[in-house]
């Protein structure tokens, strides 16, 4: 492969090392516009929304990956392996299942269990557990504790089905102390070990799946600005190391 990739026009060298994924390209859009200095858009195939600008001086991309583990297993795949990309944010939506966590909190994904197939493509002659990296994840904790948030740190479920008739919910992962339900950690964390890149997942609670808590679309846009901040920080600080 070569750049141009199928879905990313950007040159070499317009994105940054860093790079913030959130699914939805609206938030990818928000985040250029309120948070980074002189965004400039590099890639829109797709209507993705990949803007390259600056946060505290530090070069910072952040590009939409679409809903599910396919979406973000191709443009980080892409990004990692053509555009020079050493560590992928993901900052998204994940819904609550226990019931100390609510909405609006802050879940980073140290580990991400799935029902996803994404791992058979790797060969591997048993199951895979894929964890964020650490150095990553440490530098997120630390810069969210500064801002005086503690993110709530454990395992999440990245699922393959959003809609579920009954027979594969929740409840079996809630019981191994799962804490929320994505869809998109496991199968950056698989790149990423298979690359040797680094990834993370950091999520805001959008609903809960056992209690009355649920945001409005247009919140999950625009008001997780906390999770964008800590996210942002991050990669400021991981390019001083």
């Amino acid at each position: 492969m070569s750049i141009p990739t199928p879905h990313n026009t950007a040159k070499y060298g317009e994105i940054a090392k860093t790079v913030l994924m959130p699914g939805d390209p609206l938030r990818s859009k928000f985040i250029a516009e309120n948070f980074l200095a002189d965004p400039v858009l590099v890639n829109n195939v797709r209507g993705v929304q990949g803007y390259t600008g600056t946060w505290k001086g530090v070069p910072v991309t952040v590009m939409a990956s679409g809903m599910g583990i396919p979406a973000i297993g191709i443009y980080s795949w892409e990004l990692y392996t053509e555009y020079g990309v050493e560590n992928i944010i993901r900052v998204g939506s994940a819904g609550a299942i226990q019931d100390d966590i609510h909405a609006m909190d802050i879940v980073i994904a140290q580990g991400a269990c799935t029902d996803s197939n994404f791992a058979h493509q790797f060969g591997l002659p048993g199951t895979f557990a894929p964890i964020a990296d650490y150095e990553l994840m440490k530098t997120a904790i630390d810069c969210a504790e500064k801002k005086g948030v503690s993110p709530r740190v454990g395992n999440v479920m990245s699922a393959d089905n959003f809609y579920s008739d009954g027979s594969d919910g929740p409840d079996p992962w809630r019981k191994m102390g799962v804490l929320a339900v994505e869809m998109e950690c496991a199968g950056l964390y698989m790149n990423a070990a298979r690359l040797g890149k680094r990834a993370l997942g950091i999520l805001t609670i959008s609903d809960h799946l056992y209690l009355n808590e649920n945001l409005p679309a247009e919140a999950r846009q625009t008001s997780f600005t906390q999770m964008m901040e800590i996210a942002l920080d991050t990669a400021a600080a991981m390019a001083e190391k």
